[in-house]
C-alpha cells in the first residue's frame, strides 16, 4: 500500500497530478484543499511530497490514489470515509473548506457549513454529523491560516458581479454586497458556478 509518495510533477490538471517516482508515473486526485496548495506554489513548484490514502477494491479495480499536504488531512479524510455512504472519491470531492472550518461544524452540529461541501445534500450532512460528532475535535483546533484557501481569481467575481447586474436584474451596489457576503461565507469558491450557487444560498436566508 502507498502511503507516502515524493516526485517529480509532470502533469497537472485541475484536481489531479501525475507525479513521476521511481520511474513510475503515478496520477494522484487532490481534494479542493490541496489543490489550492498547489496553484499558490505552482511557478515555483516541480517536485512535491504527498500523504497518500490508496484504495483499490472488486468494485473500482483500477488503485485510486488521494493525496494531502499533511498527514492531519490525512487522518481528517480517513474519519470521513469512515461515514456510510462517503466513499474515497465523495470525500476527495467534498473538501472544499479548511479542515478546522470543517470539524468545527461537525462538533458544533452546524448542519448549514457542512451543506456548503460539494456533493453534500441534508441528508449526507446529517449523517456526517450523526456519525462523526465527538471523534473530530483535535481537527478543529488545527491552525486554518495554515490552510487557508487560495484567494478567488477576481475575473470570476467581477463575472458574477456582471451577471446579476446585466442579466439578472440586480443593482450593482446590490450584487457587490450580495458576492462579497457569499465569499465571507465559503472563501473556498473558485469557479462563477460555485460562486452563484453560495450567492443563492444567502438569498434562502
Amino acid at each position: 500500500m502507498i502511503r507516502y509518495l515524493s516526485g517529480k510533477i509532470i502533469k497537472a490538471e485541475q484536481g489531479t497530478l501525475v507525479v513521476l517516482a521511481g520511474g513510475v508515473g503515478y496520477e494522484v486526485l487532490l481534494p479542493e484543499i490541496v489543490w489550492q496548495e498547489v496553484e499558490r506554489k505552482k511557478a515555483d513548484l516541480t517536485n512535491i511530497e504527498l500523504h497518500i490514502s490508496f484504495h483499490q477494491t472488486q468494485q473500482q479495480p483500477k488503485p485510486v490514489l488521494i493525496g494531502f499536504n499533511t498527514e492531519i488531512e490525512l487522518e481528517f479524510f480517513e474519519q470521513l470515509i469512515t461515514v456510510k455512504d462517503i466513499g474515497p472519491v465523495t470525500a476527495a470531492k467534498c473538501l472544499t473548506l479548511p479542515v478546522p472550518v470543517i470539524a468545527r461544524a461537525i462538533e458544533d452540529r452546524d448542519v448549514g457549513t457542512v451543506m456548503k461541501l460539494r456533493g453534500i445534500g441534508r441528508r449526507k450532512a446529517d449523517m456526517i454529523i450523526s456519525e462523526l460528532h465527538g471523534k473530530v475535535g483535535k481537527y478543529a483546533l488545527l491552525k486554518k491560516e495554515e490552510i487557508q484557501p487560495a484567494a478567488i481569481d477576481q475575473d470570476v467575481r467581477k463575472q458574477v458581479i456582471e451577471v446579476l447586474v446585466k442579466q439578472l436584474g440586480h443593482s450593482r451596489t446590490e450584487a457587490i454586497a450580495m458576492v462579497d457576503k457569499a465569499l465571507e461565507r465559503n472563501p473556498a469558491v473558485q469557479t462563477p458556478e460555485a460562486l452563484f450557487e453560495e450567492v443563492y444560498r444567502g438569498t434562502k436566508g
